[in-house]
């Protein structure tokens, strides 16, 4: 069977293990795993490094080759790790962090200005243990920064070999419509990537910014693609994730939505049909599009990860896919 321009159909087998689907990165000559492994939480308890560490080679092991995280995540502490936990297979790894976050108690350590962003990809590049970063996200807008001043902090990056690609995270289409403007007229590195929340509970970057990403050859990262968790239990819960919740504060109701149960329910009779997990009904669905790169999951034990990276190559039918779409429309 022939790979899709975009989709490789590249299989690695890893010790006897998993067998993994590869995706280009945007319009970038990289293939990275289209199961990431998040890691906004990786190291959130002080004694479970060691867990930790575990966590990050069994990702390996399982053929994941694309790891993300943020210099904000943990204070720092998911850094730390993941450099411990990289040493001798950080060859291995397409490693992403993020920049933008408040990392001090001071005036000037926040934001995406250029002596924020310097001071900040050398805290990261120790505390990773390595001399590049693969792919570098602002973590979201910065109001206050004028954006040629980013983008050209991020640009010199690029060219002093500290960093390969460069990404946005939450940005809209008129912003990220207005960065590759800027990156094209002045010849800039121009972000590849734009990491943003969607799944069945979230659909809004389909109106205008996932065309855009389209068109341009801008490839989405998914974050939070099972909608922080929801699709993934069984039974229902009786409530939204809280960071699902807190990523939706203008919601006026604290349980779960008539929408969100009526999804759930398909996802739940889809995942009979198959004998699958509902977590694979979630990221098939997301990753039923070429221009999503890869969707970011997070797991607090092996036996998640295992679950999650397990729906690699799963496709639906396109009846399934046509179900999921009405029953998930606001």
């Amino acid at each position: 069977m022939s790979a899709s321009p975009k989709i490789l159909a590249a299989k690695i087998l890893r010790k006897g293990r998993c067998l993994v689907e590869y995706r280009r990165l945007g319009r970038t000559g990289v293939w990275v795993s289209e199961i990431a492994f998040g890691c906004a939480h990786l190291g959130s308890k002080p004694a479970d490094e060691s867990e930790a560490i575990k966590l990050v080679h069994r990702a390996l092991d399982l053929g994941i080759n694309f790891i993300d995280t943020a210099n904000i995540y943990v204070g720092g502490r998911s850094e730390e790790i993941l450099g411990k936990a990289l040493k001798g297979v950080r060859h291995q790894v397409f490693l992403a962090t993020k920049v933008r976050g408040r990392m001090g108690e001071g005036r000037n350590d926040e934001g995406l200005s250029r002596y924020h962003i310097f001071r900040q990809v050398e805290a990261s590049l120790r505390r990773l243990q390595t001399e590049y970063i693969d792919l570098y996200q602002v973590h979201w807008w910065d109001p206050n920064t004028p954006l040629d001043e980013t983008l050209r902090a991020l640009d010199d990056l690029v060219r002093q070999g500290k960093v390969l690609y460069v990404g946005c995270s939450n940005f809209s289409a008129w912003q990220l419509c207005k960065s590759l403007w800027l990156s094209d007229k002045n010849g800039w590195a121009r972000f590849e990537t734009n990491q943003v929340r969607y799944s069945l509970l979230d659909r809004s970057i389909e109106l205008e910014l996932l065309p855009l990403c389209e068109s341009e050859g801008v490839g989405i990262l998914a974050y939070s693609p099972m909608g922080g968790g929801f699709l993934a239990k069984d039974p229902i819960p009786n409530s939204p994730p809280v960071v699902w919740a807190r990523a939706h504060r203008d919601r006026k109701s604290e349980t779960v939505t008539q929408r969100e149960k009526r999804i759930w329910q398909t996802v739940k009779q889809i995942a009979q049909k198959y004998g699958r997990p509902l977590s694979h009904i979630a990221l098939a669905w997301v990753l039923r599009l070429p221009v999503v790169s890869s969707a970011i999951i997070g797991a607090s034990n092996i036996q998640q990860l295992e679950e999650n990276a397990a729906a690699s190559g799963f496709k639906l039918a396109d009846e399934d896919i046509a179900l999921l779409n009405e029953q998930s429309e606001v």
